[in-house]
């Protein structure tokens, strides 16, 4: 993709249109916008628990595995502005579900539903789930409207199921318990 920004501002957005890469001009709340800024939120929250995970040596094997979702979330965000172009395949899917697989077996079956916290990473591995969950439903109304090709749509929700597991496994690696969820007592 050798087109570079070599100015960041260039106040054609400044009436409330964006240009997609096609050359399209949209307004800026069009679901295809509104998809790629989803993605584009995500992605910095995963930068967030990608930073907090380095200074973990335990995390290793996360950072691994979740490292080049930023690459793929940003491949998925050309996908959204570029509709033409296609980016992710059926291997970054199986790759996701691959860890998914694996991480799931050292964690043993979910027992009860599970809340966020117990400490900064695993919070914030559930926001970065929550965004891909948020992320996903953007996509899928954007795909009502506008039908998309390609695994898009199969890649942020395998990731948003990869993020719950990377929860699970960075609490069993801090040797935090989860914080199960308590049904409210009835009177």
């Amino acid at each position: 993709m050798g087109f570079r920004l070599s100015k960041i501002y260039t106040r054609t957005g400044d009436k409330g249109q964006t240009g997609l890469g096609d050359g399209r001009r949209v307004p800026k709340n069009h679901p295809r916008i509104e998809a790629i800024g989803e993605v584009d939120t995500l992605n910095s929250q995963l930068g967030l628990l990608l930073a907090g995970l380095t200074e973990h040596p335990a995390m290793a094997e996360l950072i691994e595995v979740l490292a080049p979702c930023q690459h793929r979330l940003f491949d998925l965000g050309g996908e959204l502005a570029m509709p033409v172009y296609q980016a992710l395949n059926e291997a970054e899917v199986q790759r996701l579900e691959t860890a998914i697989d694996c991480w799931n077996e050292e964690l043993g079956p979910l027992e009860n539903f599970i809340l966020p916290g117990g400490s900064t990473l695993i919070a914030q591995a559930h926001v970065c789930r929550s965004l891909a969950r948020s992320a996903e439903r953007r996509c899928q109304e954007l795909n009502a409207e506008e039908p998309l090709a390609g695994v898009g749509l199969a890649y942020i929700n395998r990731l948003s199921d990869l993020l719950f597991v990377a929860a699970r496994l960075i609490a069993r690696r801090q040797g935090i318990a989860e914080i199960l969820w308590q049904a409210a007592v009835k009177p």
